[in-house]
């Protein structure tokens, strides 16, 4: 083990003394090592990456909250993650360097997706997060830190984007008139959750905010979802948010930055698959406005994400990181692609998703 993993990996309380570590997982964000200890027992270490969380303080506090009210609704330790906490009684750890460590439980036996390979994987996942929602109906969600300040206030984006247009610092506005001819267009719409929302009309809940399928462990040999991971961007929210980014990764059949935007097309069967395992889930905890926006989840969060590339790509690519020349603009296109498929499938959309309710 390397000297600063051991190091930290013994301020925490693990069963036996800490002999071996490696890289772990496919993130790209904090660094997490598979911790084993000598009794062959598995942990996970992970030390924060503070350039994406400015406020780590209260993205723990929101992890130790969450994490604690899940480990209460469980039959199994292993459906919720669980802090490991530290020899001297604390949930995580910082160093004399400043840098925050945790470690968690490590989920046996289970396995992660990048991509679902069958509808099942996807139906699994919308289990998952359906009863992410479920469990954390009545968790009062305005006690959590709003880590990332308005981070789906959609609005906000567009007066973000608007910024970045009139500045024009790379002169690239010039090349993208198509695409903020389509953004624009769609300003008007883009208030509607937020609306509600202020309006009192849905109500603010516990989301997770990263609603991806490699954020669902499966179960190796059963490949049934076990638990929901990655809780760093846990805090207040829209459940159609939640919702709506999970179908905006999971429904489209291209990638997230294809450059074929025929390649780019909306998956009714994959909606209608993950609308089922969500609202089977949680659909008895949502209120009827809340399940009659769950497609604007879906159009609004991808449309959204569409607005971030197409911003950052005007700023000259300093948020989300390219590996060439228009990638951001390439991922902002299969966005909007997608938006307007959505758009051409609206009232099938919800007649997908009120069938799935019932």
């Amino acid at each position: 083990m390397s000297e600063q993993i051991i190091k930290q990996a013994y301020e925490f309380k693990t069963d036996g003394q800490p002999i071996f570590n490696c890289k772990y997982g496919s993130g790209h964000i904090n660094q997490t090592y598979l911790l084993v200890d000598e009794f062959a027992r598995q942990y996970v270490l992970q030390k924060i990456n503070q350039n994406v969380f400015r406020n780590p303080q209260a993205v723990m506090e929101n992890v130790k909250a969450i994490t604690n009210y899940l480990q209460g609704m469980v039959d199994e330790k292993r459906k919720a993650l669980c802090l490991i906490p530290t020899k001297a009684g604390n949930d995580w750890l910082v160093d004399e360097d400043g840098e925050y460590w945790r470690m968690y439980n490590f989920i046996s036996d289970s396995t992660c997706l990048q991509l679902p390979e069958t509808p099942e994987d996807f139906r699994q996942s919308g289990l998952a997060f359906g009863k992410f929602q479920l469990q954390l109906a009545a968790f009062p969600a305005s006690s959590l830190n709003e880590t990332i300040p308005r981070f789906h206030d959609t609005p906000n984006r567009y007066t973000n984007f608007k910024k970045a247009l009139a500045a024009d610092a790379h002169g690239r506005a010039k090349d993208v008139a198509k695409e903020i001819e389509f953004v624009l267009a769609r300003e008007e719409y883009a208030g509607t959750l937020m609306s509600l929302l202020n309006a009192g009309d849905i109500p603010l809940r516990v989301t997770h905010n990263d609603t991806k399928l490699n954020n669902v462990l499966f179960d190796r040999d059963s490949r049934k979802a076990v638990c929901v991971i990655d809780l760093d961007t846990a805090m207040p929210g829209i459940a159609a948010n939640d919702f709506g980014d999970s179908i905006r990764f999971g429904a489209s059949t291209g990638a997230e930055d294809e450059t074929d935007l025929d390649k780019v097309t909306f998956s009714l069967p994959m909606l209608e698959a993950y609308t089922s395992g969500f609202l089977h889930s949680c659909g008895a905890s949502l209120t009827d406005c809340e399940k009659l926006h769950l497609r604007d989840g879906a159009k609004m969060m991808t449309l959204e994400v569409g607005l971030r590339f197409l911003t950052d790509y005007l700023d000259g690519d300093i948020y989300f990181g390219i590996k060439r020349e228009g990638h951001n603009l390439d991922r902002c296109r299969t966005q909007f692609k997608l938006v307007a498929e959505m758009e051409k499938y609206w009232d099938k959309m919800q007649e997908i998703i009120v069938g799935s309710g019932k």
